[in-house]
C-alpha cells in the first residue's frame, strides 16, 4: 500500500475516536472551566476571577463533602480489589478455556441493566419490608423488620457491586500473561503460598491492580444515582452538591467550579497513587 494511502487510512480510522474525544470530553471540559471563572456582578453581567474557587475553599461543608467522597471512593476501591482479585485469578489461572467465557459472561450480567435499575434492586432487597428483612424475620433471627438502607454500608455495597467488573477485567488481562513456570519456580524454591503471592503474583499483577483501582476510583467518585438512592438523606456525596448547584439553585458558575474541583482532586489522588506504587500510566492503562 502506498505511504499516502496508508496515512489516509490511519487518519480515517482514528477520526471518529478523535471527534469523540474532542467534542464530548475536551470541549465540554474547556466550557466548564470557562464558566467556573465567571463571577456574576449583575443581570447578564460577568467578570472573570477566582471568587467561585475562593467561595468553595471558604465553605467547610463543601470541603468536607469532597474529602468524604474521596475517602468513601478509596474504601469502595479497596473492597472491589479484595473481592475482585480472587475472582480474576480464578478466571485467569484456574478456570478452563470453556468455563472462562461463562465466568466473564456472569460478570457482565449486571451491566445489562442501568444503574437506576440496579439501585432499585438493592432497595427491594434491603428496605424494611424487603426480601432480606422478611427472610430474617421468618427465620426468627430478628424480632421486628430492620431498615438496612440509608447508611454508608449500603452505599459501599451498592457501589462495589456496580464497579467490581472494572476491577476484574484489567486484573484478568494482566494475570493471563503470567507464565505458570514462575509460580512453579517459586514453590520449588521453598516459597509458601503467601510468599509466592506476595513476591511473585502481586508484583506481576501490579499494572492491572493500579489500572483497576484508577478506573473504579474515578467511576465511584463520579457516581450519582447509587449514593443518592441507597444513602438517602444521610448520603453526603460531592456529585449531589454539583447537581444541586446546576439544577436546584441554577448557579452554573458554582456548579462548574465544583466540577473542575472534583476532576482536579480525583486526578491528584490518582497521580499520588501512581507515585506511591511506582507505576505510570504507560505501564497500566496504556500497557500493551
Amino acid at each position: 500500500m502506498p505511504r499516502g494511502a496508508g496515512r489516509l487510512s490511519l487518519f480515517l480510522l482514528f477520526t471518529p475516536f478523535l471527534l469523540w474525544i474532542v467534542l464530548l470530553i475536551v470541549l465540554p471540559q474547556i466550557g466548564i472551566g470557562y464558566v467556573s471563572l465567571r463571577e456574576k456582578v449583575g443581570i447578564n453581567q460577568y467578570e472573570f476571577g477566582l471568587k467561585n474557587y475562593l467561595d468553595f475553599v471558604g465553605e467547610p461543608i463543601y470541603r468536607n463533602t469532597l474529602l468524604r467522597t474521596a475517602w468513601m471512593s478509596i474504601l469502595v476501591t479497596a473492597c472491589a480489589l479484595v473481592i475482585g482479585f480472587p475472582v480474576a485469578y480464578y478466571i485467569a489461572k484456574v478456570a478452563g478455556e470453556r468455563s472462562r467465557a461463562t465466568l466473564f459472561l456472569m460478570c457482565l450480567i449486571p451491566l445489562w441493566v442501568s444503574d437506576l435499575v440496579r439501585a432499585y434492586g438493592w432497595i427491594v432487597l434491603l428496605r424494611e419490608t424487603g426480601v432480606v428483612s422478611s427472610v430474617l424475620l421468618r427465620l426468627g433471627i430478628i424480632g421486628e423488620p430492620v431498615e438496612m438502607l440509608y447508611n454508608d454500608v449500603t452505599v459501599v455495597i451498592g457501589l462495589v457491586y456496580t464497579v467490581i467488573l472494572f476491577m476484574i477485567v484489567p486484573l484478568v488481562s494482566t494475570l493471563q500473561g503470567m507464565d505458570n513456570a514462575l509460580l512453579e519456580a517459586g514453590y520449588n524454591l521453598g516459597g509458601s503460598r503467601l510468599t509466592v503471592f506476595r513476591r511473585i503474583i502481586v508484583p506481576y499483577a501490579m499494572p492491572g491492580i493500579v489500572a483497576g483501582c484508577i478506573i473504579t476510583f474515578m467511576l465511584t467518585a463520579g457516581s450519582y444515582l447509587t449514593p443518592i438512592l441507597l444513602g438517602g438523606k444521610n448520603s453526603s456525596w460531592f456529585t449531589e452538591q454539583i447537581y444541586n448547584q446546576f439544577i436546584t439553585r441554577y448557579n452554573w458558575e458554582a456548579g462548574a467550579t465544583f466540577g473542575v474541583v472534583l476532576l482536579v482532586f480525583t486526578s491528584l489522588v490518582v497521580w499520588v497513587g501512581l507515585w506511591v506504587t511506582g507505576q505510570s500510566l504507560a505501564t497500566t492503562v496504556a500497557k500493551d
